[in-house]
């Protein structure tokens, strides 16, 4: 694989790209984060890399989000098929729930048809 592959496959995927972030960003207004609390990344600050499928074994595309320090904080994943998986960390307790916790956002789907939901967890205690 060479670098011109891997950009041609990350410009293949821009605009849907766009459209995940900002329907992540949406979900977090749903929930009731001010603006500007949790920020999803632009997925021009993923690093990408070409990820061989085992199930098709065809290549898909690996987006990793890391945080300041250089911590895993959310992945964008493209598979061959059309369909991908999105998630970011938001770690927070919910805004209007203070009984739930956020874990994180995540969407996926296929071609333009995407779908998201929190993944929330019950504060202990």
């Amino acid at each position: 694989m060479t670098d011109e592959t891997l950009k041609e496959h990350i410009d293949s995927v821009g605009l849907l790209a766009r459209a995940i972030c900002s329907t992540l960003d949406d979900e977090l207004g749903k929930l009731g984060f001010s603006q500007g609390k949790v920020t999803i990344a632009a997925h021009t600050d993923a690093e990408y890399r070409l990820d061989r499928d085992p199930a098709s074994g065809k290549n898909s595309l690996v987006g990793i989000w890391r945080n300041k320090e250089g911590d895993k904080c959310g992945e964008l994943l493209f598979h061959a098929d059309g369909t991908f998986f999105a998630e970011y960390d938001v770690i927070r307790v919910h805004p209007k729930k203070p009984r739930w916790f956020v874990e994180a956002v995540t969407a996926w789907g296929r071609g333009s048809t995407i779908k998201s939901e929190p993944r929330l967890l019950p504060v202990v205690g």
